[in-house]
């Protein structure tokens, strides 16, 4: 049969074809990559190995092969996905869903539609392995690679970018995987990379998901626990969109042959200079500038965002008259490693830094009552300390290494200095006049303590005009010049 053929079968009969002769079943391509889905979760599991011709400029798929445990309907699921995709160009698969493998089998019941998303999830896996690993596609001046996360924001991207006239590859990238975790809350997680391909399917864009797991777990996770274990309270964001998840996906945009990158993030960039800045967005309330400012001029350069001249409402009904079903899906809030367990638990179980109990002291060192482990507990923290009664008290200092937690009023908290240490700054340091300490916080009007020429510094000194509280050790000070970003580091204990 021809590539992604369409033909209208009966269900008995489709299913009795697939079952009684399946196509490719323990077919394993030499050189292949192969995509996994299921286990002993479901019972079902099924496998789909492919491999991609290397000359050719679409990125062809010259053998196909799959191998299923289970129930029948995922044999012959299976041996759909290979007769659909055999012979076909990467991206034309890659438009390949649960939907057209259910309508290749004539159609399937409700119990028997799991056997559907299962293939495609196996296919899927294989051909985000291909690309990343055995693509190089011919260049398309059009085409622009879309992060999609399965949240209204990256759909209305992509949507925008649709209508410009793009030749759009929608990419979501699977970061997160822990079954204590809510994978719906989650934007990186497998349920989430599922429905990024149902949204694109339904904009009529192929889609690709990427496995990063080991990437995001070395890369960020690792680094964020190391920093609870010093004792700071780091913010993952920031390493995860400058080091890990940008970067790939755009190294992986240029095996698709394109050069530019869209995201849903609300943040503008300023060309005005040699290199481009980020700029706040013009939602103030949506603004996600302060967690891309570890990326590098060049990846911003290829980066667009559309949404950072609108407002989140324009966002949703856009979505709405276009009828996206996550027009009104509620936003992430979580960290995406943590969606749906606790900070506490999370590091009881991951490095088992949550830590013994300790005392809680006042600013003279006397003992107000104890903690359950100081690394749970950061700066500015009021609720979750068990004192009660009297003036409210703020969490002042955490000391790893002696394990307490100091604490005192809210005044105590006021700072007119920031240290922030391994300092970057694209422009020189006099622009500098905001910094922003906080992800949700505002910009505070400042100055650097002493001239800096654009470069990076072990330690500088930031001089606030109005008195601020205190941040956790290990967050990010960002640093503007009006409303570009022109340097950022690490707040300083």
């Amino acid at each position: 049969m021809s590539p992604l053929h369409s033909t209208v079968v009966t269900v008995e009969t489709a299913l009795a074809e697939h079952l009684e002769r399946p196509v490719g079943r323990g077919h394993t391509p030499l050189g292949a990559v192969t995509g996994a889905a299921g286990g002993a979760a479901c019972g079902d599991l099924l496998r789909v190995s492919l491999v991609i011709d290397p000359s050719d400029p679409e990125g062809r798929l010259e053998d196909v092969g799959f191998d299923a445990h289970g129930c029948g309907a995922a044999i012959a699921a299976g041996s759909a996905v290979v007769d659909l995709i055999r012979g076909a160009p990467l991206l034309q698969a890659a438009c390949l869903g649960a939907d057209e493998i259910a309508a290749e089998l004539g159609g399937l019941s409700a119990a028997k539609r799991h056997a559907a998303e299962l293939a495609a999830d196996a296919l899927h896996r294989a051909l985000g392995m291909a690309a990343r690993g055995q693509t190089q596609l011919g260049a398309v001046e059009k085409r622009t690679v879309v992060a999609m996360s399965g949240g209204v924001d990256s759909a209305v991207a992509a949507l925008i970018t649709a209508r410009s006239g793009a030749d759009v590859v929608a990419v979501t990238l699977e970061l997160w995987s822990d079954p204590e975790n809510d994978g719906e809350r989650s934007c990186c997680s497998a349920q989430a990379v599922r429905g990024a391909r149902e949204a694109a399917h339904r904009l009529g864009v192929p889609h690709l998901s990427i496995d990063l797991r080991e990437e995001f777990r070395a890369g960020v996770v690792d680094h964020w626990l190391e920093g609870h274990a010093a004792g700071e309270t780091p913010n993952p964001c920031v390493r995860c969109n400058g080091n890990v998840r940008l970067e790939a996906m755009l190294e992986l945009g240029r095996k698709l042959g394109s050069e530019t990158l869209v995201t849903g993030h609300y943040a503008r960039i300023s060309c005005d200079g040699p290199l481009p800045l980020l700029q706040v967005a013009v939602d103030p309330v949506k603004d996600q500038s302060y967690v891309l400012a570890g990326l590098a001029p060049e990846s911003l350069a290829r980066l667009r965002f559309p949404l950072g001249d609108m407002h989140k409402t324009q966002v949703r009904e856009l979505a709405e008259q276009e009828g996206l079903a996550v027009a009104r899906k509620p936003d992430s809030q979580d960290l995406c490693f943590l969606a749906g367990t606790g900070l506490t638990r999370f590091l009881e179980r991951h490095g088992d830094l949550r830590g013994s109990a300790g005392p809680i002291l006042d600013l003279q060192g006397r003992e107000l009552g104890s903690h359950k482990g100081s690394r749970a507990y950061t700066i500015g923290q009021r609720h979750g300390l068990g004192l009660g009664g009297g003036e409210p008290l703020y969490v002042l200092a955490t000391d790893a290494s002696a394990n307490t937690v100091t604490v005192g009023p809210r005044d105590a908290l006021l700072t007119r200095a920031v240290a922030v240490r391994e300092v970057t700054l694209r422009r020189a340091g006099a622009l500098v006049d905001h910094i922003k300490v906080r992800s949700r916080g505002r910009r505070v009007p400042c100055r650097l303590m002493r001239p800096l020429e654009a470069g990076h510094h072990a330690m500088i000194e930031v001089q606030l005009h109005e008195p601020i509280e205190r941040t956790a050790p290990g967050q990010m000070g960002c640093l503007f010049a009006g409303e570009a970003i022109v340097g950022y580091g690490t707040i300083a204990g």
